[in-house]
């Protein structure tokens, strides 16, 4: 979703650029679909690191990169987010002395326990150039000694993704046909929409467990559906029997992005421990509660279309009726996030490379 929009953008420029794929992610709904419905061109490189803790991911993809990077020998290379493949990136290129660009730079939680907060952090510290979604992440990066001219706030392309997809869905709704159908199925803004996948949510057993004894609760009066990711269908089925939950909680194979975005947007709520969710949200003006105690997200706090719950679902039952009664807060404008961050991008680069 962070690619696709710089990809079209770039094409339009005399820049070459090649796409390399790690296969960090590499189910087929988590990877190949986002290719084919937000028009990204097929990978030049595929490494397909697959699956395996932290350290091995990062040190596979390390290995595979390094020598596609010194035969292309690129001008610089562009890293997205916070994943495993970011700061892989970002190492074996800073260690050759190509120069990196950080796209989404700058976003803290603050929680150290997160892997994600690491390859934040490691990744700003050693890339060339900084792009940032938000001027609060401008302020971390300063406090944290990075000079000024490396920053340069664009927006958040992730709101360039879900214009793209919120336009597609207009003119070719039959590309998001499973939505279509859950939402005449169900009603639109009658059900509850949920994703969880953070390792603090599903691999702990207890914390797992709990979760999904909420869940239970909820879809006692509402309907829920859950997208499972595969992380946590492999937990749900060593740890939780299902089978006497309400016939309310739907789980669901998860889907494109396209659908998922189309669900979101009809949603009456919002459950989720996603980061990028939380923006969505924000844009679409659907509330957000987040299934974490911190977020690297802060703006959608101080906008109030989204909510940090942690494990107090107590609140979390107060927050829902309030929807139900009219009473949450819908989005508003976010300053660059306009769908025209890509643009930004390349006028960023052209002025450095």
């Amino acid at each position: 979703m962070k690619l696709a929009p710089l990809q079209r953008e770039l094409a339009h420029t005399t820049h070459q650029q090649k796409i390399i794929h790690t296969g960090q992610h590499y189910d087929s709904q988590m990877s190949d679909i986002f290719f084919e419905e937000l028009q990204i061109t097929p990978p030049d490189y595929h490494l397909g690191v697959g699956s395996g803790s932290h350290t091995e991911q990062t040190a596979k993809i390390m290995l595979a990169l390094e020598p596609i990077l010194r035969a292309e020998k690129p001008t610089c290379v562009i890293v997205y987010g916070d994943v495993n493949s970011t700061l892989a990136a970002a190492l074996v290129s800073v260690k050759m002395q190509i120069p990196v660009v950080h796209v989404e730079a700058g976003l803290r939680s603050r929680d150290f326990t997160m892997p994600e907060e690491i390859n934040r952090l490691l990744t700003d510290q050693i890339s060339t150039l900084l792009l940032t979604p938000s001027q609060d992440a401008n302020e971390n990066l300063l406090r944290e000694g990075i000079s000024a001219d490396k920053i340069h706030c664009v927006g958040n392309i992730m709101i360039d993704s879900l214009f793209f997809a919120l336009q597609a869905i207009q003119q070719f709704p039959q590309k998001a046909q499973k939505s279509f159908e859950l939402i005449k199925k169900f009603g639109e803004k009658k059900y509850i929409l949920s994703t969880v996948h953070r390792p603090s949510n599903v691999d702990d057993k207890e914390s797992l467990q709990r979760l999904f004894a909420f869940f239970a609760e909820v879809a006692r009066e509402n309907v829920v559906i859950l997208p499972i990711h595969p992380r946590t269908r492999k937990q749900l089925e060593l740890n939780i029997d299902i089978s006497a939950f309400p016939a309310n909680f739907h789980i669901i194979e998860p889907l494109g992005y396209l659908d998922f975005i189309n669900l979101q947007k009809n949603a009456l709520c919002v459950l989720t421990d996603s980061g990028g969710i939380q923006e969505e949200t924000s844009v679409l003006g659907v509330a957000c509660f987040t299934l974490r105690k911190n977020t690297e997200r802060p703006i959608t706090l101080e906008l109030g279309t989204n909510t940090l719950i942690g494990d107090n679902y107590e609140l979390l039952f107060q927050k829902i009726q309030q929807v139900k009664e009219g009473k949450s807060k819908k989005g508003e404008n976010i300053p660059f996030w306009d769908g025209q961050t890509a643009s930004r991008i390349v006028n960023v680069l052209e002025r450095y490379f």
